[in-house]
């Protein structure tokens, strides 16, 4: 159900895990934005399969001819800085820090503004931040060094390791792969769970849930799903036979010294530098809301700096190589860097195709290199971007304390064109703005709140509306008055929502938590007794893209 007070409430890609934000760019998003290698945005990734085939580098194989110069980097750093405080200012963003790696080295690690609005605390390259989407390559990673050490196979199915997991159709549940939902093609609905995560269900009950979500056709139809990729991780930590955070710690976090990197956020909390989250609410930055995204943290759970960062930008660009040490093994990392799943048609014949890998966006640039990036959102506070050109060596993050609103694409677009290019091709920032302003609008409400009925029929009475209402998916829902007021209250918190009267049965409330929707209607079905018999909740019905028949995940029968 979504904040109250935010004017970008109806922002429903901004979830970690992410929930994420979808901004394909052509080739390759969060939690997640997708941003690629072509240079103009286009819209929301939907349908559509390539099979992906890549393979690790051979042994002996010759040196990759660099493009990019130690000389093209050094001459591109001071603008970089000028352009991150610039962009920093102009947004009104609190706080960020800027991390390049080249030639296996971190070559810059800045901080700029504060880690919290009002406050002195300044941001600096060990600040930690909420990743949030940026969370989906860090956990491909971790299955890609378990896959290296025999534990499993990206294609091993799901139930070989959770074999009460099952999706609507059994078949599909039965054959689904760790791969298929690391890649978004299980066939699950965009961002399918986000909204039970918002009302208090666990990782477990939201994971359980999934078997009630309407599928599109498996493997045919790319959609970003946080807790499908969320089933893929939990299932390959089952089958190394840990938890999913700690083997987080010990497969990549230990080896590379990512000492202040963790995959909970009680530990993002308890660090003494760490970043507030922050939404602009009315032109007013604000620390306002806590993300905590553990529920989905293989998705966008993981909190890090850009130093740490850093370590773990070297070892993708060094093929599982960190310090002279083989991490993750080079063959089981390159599967993540594959093209699985194609996530839009082609607009045209000139168009660049975007790809999804495993926890990556991917894609080829003009010159035929590999191009790896991904974004991460949270509406309640958290932007992030990173963008790798393996054989180049070259890679930037960038991680903000404030909603996404393209600061974090726009200073990693803007240092590729000064690396590449020697300037900016296109002003970024507003290029990226423009492509976040609008997430989110297809979940918006489909009556027109600024409108009311010339002659609304009168409400219900309320002894016909209060009671019990239920579905499998989220259970029970309560109508109750409360002070004088109609309230309907929902999920493991007992989110509470005034029901506000419109139109005879018909009523409003505002939504809450990340997946914020705005306005939505409750509408009541009334029986020939005068009594309710169902409650329908719209901002509960937007599992499924609006094109698609509904879902009736929103409607809830009398109990």
């Amino acid at each position: 159900m979504a904040r109250t007070s935010r004017s970008m409430s109806t922002n429903r890609r901004a979830a970690v895990v992410g929930a994420g934000l979808v901004v394909a760019l052509g080739a390759a998003g969060c939690s997640g934005t997708e941003t690629g290698s072509s240079a103009a945005p286009t819209s929301k990734a939907t349908s559509g399969s390539v099979p992906g085939t890549t393979a690790a580098p051979a042994a002996g194989a010759p040196a990759t001819v660099h493009h990019i110069t130690q000389a093209q980097v050094d001459a591109a750093l001071p603008g970089l800085d000028t352009y991150a405080a610039e962009a920093l200012a102009k947004t009104g963003v609190p706080g960020m820090a800027v991390g390049v790696v080249y030639d296996d080295k971190l070559v810059f690690a800045k901080g700029y503004g504060v880690r919290e609005v009002g406050k002195s605390d300044a941001v600096d390259p060990k600040t930690v931040f909420e990743v949030a989407s940026v969370s989906k390559p860090i956990g491909s990673t971790v299955v890609a060094g378990l896959v290296g050490q025999g534990k499993l196979a990206w294609d091993d199915p799901i139930t070989k390791y959770d074999p009460n997991f099952t999706l609507k159709d059994p078949w599909v549940g039965e054959h689904v792969t760790v791969a298929d939902m690391f890649a978004h093609r299980s066939g699950l609905p965009d961002h399918a769970g986000d909204l039970l995560e918002d009302l208090g269900f666990d990782r477990q009950q939201v994971l359980d849930r999934l078997r009630y979500f309407p599928l599109s056709s498996f493997r045919d139809s790319y959609a970003y799903t946080n807790f499908g990729l969320t089933e893929g991780a939990v299932a390959a930590a089952t089958a190394a036979g840990g938890s999913w955070e700690d083997l987080t710690e010990s497969v990549l976090y230990e080896p590379l010294g990512m000492t202040s990197t963790s995959s909970r956020f009680a530990d993002f909390e308890a660090a003494p530098n760490h970043a507030k989250t922050h939404v602009d609410l009315d032109g007013t930055w604000q620390a306002k809301y806590v993300r905590d995204a553990d529920a989905q943290s293989p998705a966008g759970g993981v909190s890090s700096n850009v130093e740490d960062m850093g370590k773990w930008m070297r070892l993708q660009v060094a093929d599982g190589m960190y310090e002279g040490t083989q991490i993750i093994d080079t063959k089981a990392l390159a599967a993540t860097h594959t093209p699985q799943q194609l996530m839009k048609p082609l607009a045209n014949s000139e168009a660049k195709p975007s790809f999804y890998g495993l926890g990556w966006n991917v894609g080829r640039d003009d010159l035929g290199r590999l191009r790896l990036n991904h974004s991460g959102a949270f509406a309640l506070g958290t932007g992030t971007h990173v963008n790798l050109i393996p054989s180049e060596g070259l890679g930037i993050v960038v991680l903000t304390n404030g909603e996404p609103v393209g600061l974090a694409e726009a200073v990693g677009f803007q240092f590729l064109d000064l690396v590449e290019r020697g300037a900016p091709q296109r002003d970024w920032l507003a290029t990226f703005a423009e492509s976040f302003a609008g997430l989110g609008e297809e979940f918006a409400s489909t009556t027109d709140w600024t409108k009311p009925p010339a002659s609304p029929a009168p409400a219900p009475a309320t002894s016909a509306l209060v009671g019990t209402y239920a579905n499998q998916v989220y259970g029970p829902v309560e109508v109750t008055e409360q002070n004088g007021k109609l309230v309907v209250v929902v999920g493991p918190d007992k989110v509470t929502a005034v029901l506000n009267p419109w139109d005879g049965p018909v009523f409003w409330y505002d939504t809450v938590g990340e997946n914020a929707a705005g306005k939505q209607a409750a509408t009541f079905a009334i029986g020939a007794d005068g009594r309710a018999t169902s409650l329908t909740l719209e901002g509960l019905n937007h599992d499924v893209p609006p094109a698609e028949p509904p879902s009736n995940l929103g409607v809830f029968p009398r109990a």
